[in-house]
């Protein structure tokens, strides 16, 4: 889950420098979704990151992964995309040992703090990759292998001429969908009105999706899902929250 910051003019994506790692973070061109920001990793950070990256973290060069291999076990997988500082995932996967769960986040500062939060927590039911979600879906992820992904509060881009840098976009949904098992769940939230009605829009419009609510509706905030620090300051100023819930119908 993202902080939710004003985002950069595009210009700046061309000064915003890698971060700690050898490899691209995206092999994709065109417009991205995300500005890697400046921020340093705190000393816990950096030193979690040291110890248990090489345990939890997962790499683009490694290929088409099998989640049973990695995992040493056969179940339910969830993927979450953009996690932030990871709070929200360590407490999912702590409260569902029984499933497996994969984290994408761009920032190596959310990282850092993740991997902290799966020492300090005692977890070994996640992994990490530090790359664009894209090159994960793309390269990294066997079809179907997936029961639920899971967009939290994702950039959004609020300014008109940046809309076409949201995450969630027709084709993005349907490279998902490929990855989802049929019956699989797609879970999107969003504290901004506008861009919770362009997700219903797209996931309306979207072939092998239907809504698990009426048509047009949005779902309930499920009990698995964390109400973050953000959410609650949010709430607290009166703005409202939107979850969409689809499942893969073909």
């Amino acid at each position: 889950m993202t902080d939710q910051k004003e985002p950069h003019d595009l210009g700046d994506e061309n000064e915003s420098k890698q971060a700690a790692s050898e490899s691209p973070i995206t092999t994709r061109r065109g417009v991205r979704s995300f500005v890697l920001r400046q921020g340093r990793m705190t000393e816990g950070q950096k030193k979690a990151y040291e110890r248990s990256w090489p345990k939890f973290g997962l790499a683009r060069e490694n290929g088409m992964i099998d989640p049973r291999q990695v995992f040493g076990r056969d179940a339910m997988l969830n993927l979450e995309i953009g996690f932030g500082m990871g709070r929200s995932l360590a407490e999912m996967a702590e409260a569902a040992p029984e499933q497996n769960f994969i984290g994408v986040e761009v920032h190596l500062p959310g990282v850092g703090a993740l991997l902290k939060e799966i020492e300090e927590r005692g977890l070994e039911n996640i992994r990490v990759y530090n790359i664009d979600a894209n090159d994960v879906i793309d390269l990294c992820l066997p079809d179907a292998c997936l029961d639920q992904v899971m967009v939290f509060f994702p950039d959004p881009w609020q300014k008109k001429k940046h809309h076409k840098r949201r995450l969630v976009q027709p084709e993005f949904v349907q490279r998902i969908r490929h990855k989802l098992r049929v019956g699989g769940i797609l879970h999107l939230a969003t504290d901004w009105e506008n861009y919770a009605e362009h997700m219903m829009e797209v996931m309306g419009d979207s072939e092998g999706f239907a809504n698990t609510q009426e048509q047009g509706q949005y779902s309930p905030r499920p009990d698995y899902r964390p109400v973050t620090k953000f959410e609650k300051r949010g709430e607290n100023l009166g703005h409202g929250v939107w979850d969409l819930l689809f499942h893969r119908t073909n």
